[in-house]
């Protein structure tokens, strides 16, 4: 793979790099203090900072600054990017015709100029999301617990959908909150508002001193933290440990 990493390049330099990797298709990145400037269905301008400029193969432009994961402007697939020395800056432009829209970035000074040929990796998989667990769980409930007999997924509830409703061995409702991942209190919480929320609905009393549950709430995560472990034991509620996809 050939890869160009340029830095302090010239203007000069700078624009060398960019018409060669325009013509091969490769990945730029061009970092360096700049002012941004879009024409279009508005108008918007960005003043003098340093921020990363990345113009990729399918014509999309992207400009982020030190803040967030969203550019702070950018240009879709399809446009078209140009380059030249003007004033005694580097311009950079990526254009599109339908709609009209300009966005303009003015460097001016290039600290950075990488280019690389990306190929592969456009069709994400994903593995282990909540979604996998459920499956799990619904083709072997035993993994909740031996007796275990889920009744439906999604119920509504006045806090929200529950991820899966069953009852136990013994015909205890039971509200199983799914997680992904190591999840802590806040989720402890969450389970508590849907397990209230069915109280409610069935109209169940809290129990006394060592009366088993009218409801019982169940959390499903890989791990827990330990403030986690404390509140469910404070709520009576339980912890299984389970990935969402088995393991090999």
């Amino acid at each position: 793979m050939t890869v160009t990493s340029v830095h302090d390049p010239s203007h000069r330099e700078a624009l060398w790099e960019l018409e060669d990797a325009f013509e091969r298709g490769d990945l730029i990145s061009v970092f360096g203090r700049c002012t941004v400037s879009y024409e279009g269905r508005a108008a918007s301008d960005l003043g003098a900072g340093d921020r990363l400029l990345v113009l990729k193969p399918d014509g999309a432009a992207l400009v982020h600054t030190d803040e967030g994961r969203q550019p702070v402007n950018w240009q879709p697939p399809g446009s078209e990017h140009h380059a030249a020395v003007r004033g005694g800056q580097l311009r950079v432009r990526s254009t599109r015709t339908n709609p009209d829209e300009t966005l303009t970035v003015r460097f001016e000074r290039v600290h950075h100029l990488s280019a690389m040929a990306v190929t592969g990796g456009r069709d994400l998989t994903l593995h282990g999301s909540e979604e996998d667990l459920r499956t799990r769980i619904l083709e072997r409930p035993e993994l909740v617990e031996p007796g275990f007999e889920p009744r439906e997924t999604e119920r509504p509830s006045s806090a929200g959908p529950m991820d899966v409703f069953g009852v136990d061995a013994d015909g205890t409702p039971v509200v199983v909150e799914l997680k992904r991942r190591r999840v802590g209190p806040d989720a402890v919480g969450q389970l508590a508002r849907y397990v209230r929320a069915l109280k409610e609905e069935l109209g169940a009393d809290e129990r006394d001193g060592d009366d088993p549950p009218t409801v019982r709430g169940v959390l499903v995560a890989p791990s827990i933290t330990d403030r986690a472990a404390e509140r469910l034991a404070d709520r009576g509620f339980d912890h299984v440990a389970l990935e969402p996809t088995p393991e090999e």
